[in-house]
């Protein structure tokens, strides 16, 4: 392991979220790495490869969510279209205690997160293949989980009917968002107001190792989603609620 990054990356993540990363953390997020680099080169998992890019993009910016003061890392938390695990595994490698479910429509991509689940011996871990657009139709699915996350999915409209079907009544969607999720929001009154959703925060922040600013959308869920939502699949990204 490159001591330096990893000697950064913890201290880095101890001043900005207040997480001591202990030995065995950092050996987990280098195999994490070293994983995610082998399994790569078989499918398109991520277009970040070097090791200073993907600790900083990809780790430390899933674990931003974590300087949310509405996200609860001992509660339940759905990872939706998680690609190679962002957000929700670095969460979970920093809290061992956060339930986590990841859906994702590409088979193979599941697979892959099953395998690295083993790998890095996660607790309260599940990764499941599905469409959001049929999972939030479901009973034991829809309105089921405190905590829903999506990172770098489609721009908001779409991803407030995605999500927001599988928030409880008083729960919360993070979006996690590059520097175009504030104007993202002018575009979402309508989803908003159809799925029940309200805009309770929005936190944006630079990542001083990389450049660009990042943006996390806060949204509660305050009226239950209408039956009608989420349309059939292909239908939100073809016609988003504008």
């Amino acid at each position: 392991m490159n001591d330096v990054l990893a000697e950064q990356f913890a201290a880095t993540i101890q001043q900005d979220l207040g997480v001591e990363v202990g030995k065995d953390v950092l050996a987990r997020f280098d195999r994490y790495y070293h994983f995610l680099l082998e399994w790569n080169e078989r499918m398109n998992l991520t277009a970040i490869t070097d090791r200073e890019s993907v600790y900083w993009k990809h780790f430390y910016d899933s674990a931003s969510l974590l300087t949310v003061s509405e996200f609860d890392s001992r509660a339940d938390l759905l990872d939706v279209g998680s690609g190679a695990g962002f957000p929700s595994i670095p969460l979970h490698l920093l809290h061992q205690e956060l339930t986590v479910t990841i859906l994702d429509s590409l088979q193979k991509r599941i697979t892959f997160l099953s395998e690295l689940s083993k790998e890095l011996h996660l607790s309260r871990f599940s990764a499941v293949h599905g469409r959001a657009e049929d999972f939030g139709h479901q009973t034991n699915w829809r309105e089921s989980f405190s905590q829903v996350t999506a990172r770098a999915v489609a721009r908001l409209p779409v991803l407030l009917e995605f999500c927001l079907p599988f928030v409880q009544t008083g729960g919360y969607f993070f979006a996690m968002k590059g520097p175009e999720g504030a104007n993202e929001l002018e575009e979402s009154s309508k989803a908003l107001s159809l799925l029940g959703g309200e805009i309770k925060a929005l936190h944006s922040f630079d990542i001083p190792e990389i450049e660009g600013s990042r943006t996390i959308v806060v949204i509660k869920k305050v009226n239950a989603t209408p039956k009608s939502y989420p349309r059939k699949a292909g239908t939100p990204v073809k016609k988003p609620l504008l």
